[in-house]
C-alpha cells in the first residue's frame, strides 16, 4: 500500500485507462458524484483532511492529473498538446464515465481548477456545479501580468522555458525547489502535514514528473491560450453554477477582484469569498472548505439551495 492510501482508509484504489493516459484515482461513498482535482506541485493527497467526511454525503472520486502523482506521464506532443487542459479534462471525464457518472459535481484547486474550467466549456452537460479554488482564468492572468504577479508567480514564467532548462535546474535539487515553493505559497505554518509532504516529495522528484509538470505549464502558455481566445471570441462561458474561493493571504485576491473576473466568464450564478488562508485552502482551512462544499453541492431541486445560496 502506498503511503497516500494510508491517508484515505476505505477508499477503493484504481488505475484507469483513458483516451490518453492512465489515471490514478481513489473512490468512496454512495451519494451524488463529486470529482476532486488537485494542483501543482501536489496530488490527490491535498484532500486528505476532508475526503472521508465528504464520502459520507457524496460518491467522492480523488484523481491525480496526468503528469502528476501516480498517473502516467505521456509525451507532450506538438505544442505540448497532451498536457493541455482539454486533454486533462478529457481524462477526468473518461474516469467519471467509467465509474458510471455522466454528470457530477467538481471541486478543484490550482491547475486542477483550470482543468475544471476547461471541462465546463468543453463538456457543459457533465458538470452540475463547480467550485474553483484560488485561481482566476489563465487568459486573465497572462493578459494582465504585472511585476507583482510575475514576482509572486515566478514559476509561471520559469517552467514554460524551453526544455531542458527548467528540468535541469529543478532536477539539480528537486526537494529544495519543492519545499521553497510550499514555503512561498503556504499561509498557515504546519498546515501541510509531514505525511502529505512526504507524498508530494515522492511524486514530484523524478525526472519524468518534473518534465511533465513543465509540459503542463508550457501548454498553459501556448495551446491553452489559443483555446481560451477562441472561447472568448465565440462567447462560450461556464454554464454551471459556480463558486470560487481564494486565500486572503495569497496573491490572487490581492491582484484581482476574483468574483468580478469570474462573472465575466460565466453565464450562471457566481458566488464565493476569501478564506483566512494562503494558497492551499483545503489543507490550511479544511473545515471552511468542507462547509462550503456541503453548502454548495446540493441537488438542483433541493429547496435548501435557494435559502442558503449567497450571491453577492
Amino acid at each position: 500500500m502506498m503511503e497516500s492510501e494510508n491517508l484515505f482508509p476505505g477508499f477503493e484504489v484504481s488505475d484507469l485507462q483513458t483516451s490518453g493516459a492512465t489515471i490514478h484515482c481513489l473512490r468512496k461513498g454512495a451519494g451524488p458524484p463529486l470529482l476532486l482535482l488537485h494542483g501543482y506541485p501536489q496530488t490527490h493527497v491535498i484532500w486528505h483532511k476532508i475526503a472521508e467526511r465528504l464520502s459520507q454525503r457524496y460518491s467522492v472520486v480523488l484523481a491525480d492529473l496526468r503528469g502528476y502523482g501516480d498517473s502516467s506521464k505521456p509525451e507532450g506532443g506538438p505544442r505540448h498538446k497532451n498536457y493541455s487542459f482539454r486533454a486533462m479534462a478529457q481524462d477526468q471525464l473518461d474516469v467519471m464515465r467509467q465509474f458510471g457518472y455522466d454528470s457530477f459535481f467538481v471541486g478543484a484547486h490550482d491547475r486542477g481548477a483550470r482543468v475544471a474550467h476547461r471541462m465546463c466549456l468543453d463538456h457543459p452537460d457533465a458538470v452540475r456545479k463547480v467550485l474553483l479554488m484560488d485561481i482566476v482564468p489563465t487568459l486573465t492572468m497572462y493578459r494582465e501580468t504585472n511585476q507583482e504577479f510575475a514576482t509572486k508567480y515566478m514559476w509561471w514564467f520559469f517552467l514554460i522555458q524551453k526544455e531542458p532548462l527548467p528540468e535541469r535546474m529543478i532536477g539539480a535539487d528537486p526537494l529544495f525547489f519543492l519545499d521553497t515553493h510550499f514555503e512561498i505559497q503556504n499561509g498557515t505554518p504546519g498546515a501541510l502535514t509531514d505525511e502529505a509532504i512526504a507524498e508530494y516529495r515522492r511524486c514530484f522528484s523524478s525526472p519524468e514528473a518534473i518534465h511533465a509538470s513543465c509540459e503542463d505549464y508550457r501548454a498553459g502558455a501556448d495551446i491553452d491560450l489559443e483555446m481560451d481566445e477562441a472561447d472568448k471570441k465565440a462567447g462560450r462561458k461556464i454554464q454551471a453554477p459556480l463558486e470560487v474561493l481564494w486565500g486572503a493571504k495569497g496573491a490572487i485576491g490581492q491582484l484581482w477582484n476574483v468574483l468580478s473576473v469570474w462573472r465575466r466568464y460565466a453565464n450562471g450564478p457566481v458566488q464565493g469569498r476569501a478564506l483566512d488562508s494562503g494558497h492551499y485552502l483545503a489543507e490550511e482551512q479544511p473545515e471552511e472548505v468542507l462547509d462550503e462544499m456541503l453548502r454548495f453541492f446540493v441537488k438542483e431541486d433541493d429547496h435548501e439551495l435557494q435559502a442558503d445560496r449567497r450571491i453577492a
